[in-house]
């Protein structure tokens, strides 16, 4: 969440359903008809730009555009443990993706999942709240887009939720969910949408050291590699409910009004944040600060009390119970912490090694790495790349229009990007990740070729489009629980991802 909290939503969504709103059906079209216009009259589906606020549409994951660049990376990392552990069914539950899916689409909770239920088809199970019949307590908890420019969504609450599906074990960009729009903004040029969206802080434009930043800065989509990591705004989330409460009337980003005001009194990286002891620690310190504080303490501009600082920490709690006690439960435990569930998702992310050279923005002609490790961060490449011995290639967000080759690299990492052309990876005496935990997944087009490899092969969750062969490869590639949808035939070590 970013801030907007239940039982605001349950207002807005009682006077949306007083005003005789419906859920209505809007389709991808871009008509430059203002609202109310030709365009808007007759059957559905409708333009983008004839949703009105209080509508509830119909979207999938890779339409959204996001209103920050950064995510609390550990946040994410909680829900996707939980999601792919199996611990919620061994208990007798339904997993919680189904739950969260439900509340995000306006319907409760989950009712029913069977074994084969899948986020990708709602059909595959049910929610307490069937379709038509939501009511301003099931509503609340959506999600929240406005409407833009060229009828395009601007996702302004729900980054976390909606990027965790995306990387779950039915994600992509076609999985499907509710958003309630709060604006239709679509009339507007670009320079004036901008312009109201931060004077309505409805964007935050600040990186994850707190530095300003460009709406050009911003992601154009969802995905956890397209976005930064602010440990502040995870350690913000694992606070919640123990040094503050989301509170009636909150704005939005309020989490990260509390990160900032945190950000200048403890240092993230002076703690292990890969071990639960020391996690707990930061959690234990920063959220006594929170409670302790005055109710007028100003605190990025609003007071403590407007930003929901909770009276006593941990509800008048000791240390073993209350919220803080279910926070510090291990992973051995029949119900883990949410710090715990973080971790032990977290350790399963591979390292990406440090870049000695970054490539950003567009670049014609061949790119040849020769040593070291080149990056590209949301790059442009129209051209061949090549990659040789000893060096190592990472590519994040980017787009590469030509053949990738890579002949005993060091490493390469292809993560949230686009490939148009032949990939062909052999000999890597290091890690090979074409996606995975803590990497997007990616579009390949035409074939691509994994041979000899002997530092280890991760290819998972990708589309293929085109052939896949792998051959000689030790250990042989895996897939991290998530298979790959490949349009073309699969060959040798690949013949099952």
């Amino acid at each position: 969440m970013n801030g907007s909290n239940t039982r605001r939503g349950i207002r807005a969504a009682a006077g949306v359903l007083a005003a005789g709103t419906v859920v209505v059906s809007v389709g991808t079209g871009t008509a430059a008809a203002a609202p109310g216009g030709a365009a808007c009259t007759g059957g559905a589906p409708q333009p983008r730009v004839c949703a009105q606020p209080g509508d509830l549409i119909d979207v999938t994951l890779g339409e959204l555009h996001p209103t920050q660049a950064v995510l609390g990376f550990d946040q994410v990392f909680y829900k996707l443990g939980r999601y792919g552990s199996g611990r919620d069914e061994a208990a007798g539950d339904v997993n919680k993706r189904f739950d969260d899916w439900c509340e995000t689409n306006g319907q409760g909770e989950a009712a029913s999942a069977g074994p084969a239920a899948t986020l990708a088809d709602p059909a595959s199970f049910s929610c307490t709240v069937p379709l038509g019949e939501e009511t301003p307590e099931s509503i609340a908890p959506m999600k929240t887009a406005v409407v833009g420019p060229g009828g395009k969504l601007f996702l302004t609450d729900g980054h976390h939720t909606l990027t965790s599906f995306l990387e779950g074990p039915d994600g992509s960009t076609r999985l499907p969910i509710r958003l309630r729009v709060t604006d239709n903004l679509s009339s507007l040029s670009t320079d004036a949408f901008w312009q109201r969206m931060a004077a309505e802080r409805k964007v935050w434009l600040k990186d994850e050291d707190g530095r300003p930043l460009d709406v050009a800065q911003l992601p154009d989509r969802l995905g956890i590699s397209h976005f930064r990591d602010d440990p502040y705004r995870s350690l913000v989330y694992f606070t919640r409910d123990i040094g503050y409460e989301v509170p009636d009337g909150a704005t939005e980003f309020l989490e990260f009004s509390w990160g900032t005001w945190l950000r200048e009194r403890y240092d993230t990286g002076a703690y292990d944040l890969t071990a639960p002891g020391p996690y707990l620690d930061l959690v234990k310190g920063a959220s006594k600060a929170m409670a302790a504080l005055p109710p007028d303490a100003v605190v990025d501009g609003r007071t403590a009390a407007q930003l929901g600082r909770i009276a006593e920490w941990n509800g008048g709690k000791k240390e073993t119970g209350g919220e803080f006690g279910k926070l510090s439960r291990p992973i051995t435990d029949a119900k883990p912490g949410k710090i715990a569930e973080a971790l032990e998702y977290k350790a399963r992310v591979l390292p990406v090694p440090t870049c000695t050279t970054t490539v950003t923005g567009a670049r014609n002609g061949p790119l040849t790495v020769t040593g070291g490790v080149t990056c590209a961060d949301g790059a442009e490449l129209r051209g061949p790349v090549t990659v040789r011995a000893g060096a190592s290639l990472v590519l994040t967000g980017s787009t590469l229009r030509g053949p990738l080759r890579a002949d005993r690299a060091a490493a390469l990492h292809v993560c949230g990007s686009r490939l148009d052309g032949p990939v062909s990876v052999d000999r890597s005496t290091g890690p090979v990740r074409i996606g995975g935990p803590g990497c997007t997944a990616n579009t390949v087009t035409g074939p691509l070729s994994l041979t000899g490899n002997t530092g280890g092969v991760l290819l998972s969750a990708n589309e293929v489009d085109g052939p896949v062969a792998c051959a000689a490869n030790v250990p042989a590639p895996v897939t991290d629980g998530r298979e790959n949808e490949v349009r073309g035939p699969r060959a040798g070590q690949c013949a099952a991802v």
